[in-house]
């Protein structure tokens, strides 16, 4: 893995700046706003983010899935609901990658249907809007994409490996490969 995408350093710049605009959207709110992380990937960039974000906050989680490997399904499945309520409230959604839009596109009408927000704050990592199948606003991005990589680190797996890395780097055949072998060769030890 050499090609990084965005080193630590600047997801913690784009973090600030994104932070400090969301606080201004969210210093006239009169109910705490609530700030859901679509798990798993997004967990480590809405730790980052939260820190700059000075209004006092609520933090959910909620979670998704429609990836099989490096491959969209274009199934979206609910895999874990929000604990807290929402309604009537701005919610801050956090996404590591917008790409097709599906997942996101889902997720939004499924949090405006159930629950019932006063508003909901789209903020991305990553924007891939070259993949975009389904119309998603995103209003805050940490960096727009125009390589089809496949994203890895900082809370991006591959197979649920490499969300502890600090940098975003873009996965090619080799490293795939290299990191089918380190898992199926640290399966086999247990």
């Amino acid at each position: 893995m050499n090609k990084i995408v965005m080193s630590h350093d600047e997801i913690l710049k784009a973090s600030k700046k994104i932070g400090k605009s969301i606080s201004k959207e969210l210093s006239k709110e009169k109910r705490i706003p609530v700030v859901v992380g679509v798990m798993k990937g997004a967990t480590n960039f809405m730790m980052d983010l939260i820190k700059y974000i000075t209004p006092n906050i609520y933090i959910d989680y909620i979670q998704v899935s429609s990836y099989n490997g490096t491959t969209t399904t274009g199934k979206v499945i609910l895999q874990k609901d929000l604990t807290f309520d929402i309604k009537n409230r701005t919610v801050v959604l956090v996404e590591d990658v917008v790409d097709t839009g599906i997942s996101m596109s889902y997720l939004l009408d499924f949090l405006k249907d159930r629950y019932k927000p006063k508003r909901i704050i789209l903020v991305a990592l990553f924007d891939k809007k070259f993949r975009r199948k389904k119309k998603v606003k995103i209003d805050y991005a940490g960096k727009v994409l125009t390589g089809d990589d496949f994203l890895y680190g900082y809370g991006l797996d591959y197979m649920e490996v490499g969300r502890n890395l600090p940098d975003v780097y873009a996965l090619n055949e080799k490293d795939v490969c290299e990191l089918n072998k380190k898992i199926k060769a640290a399966e086999l030890i247990k």
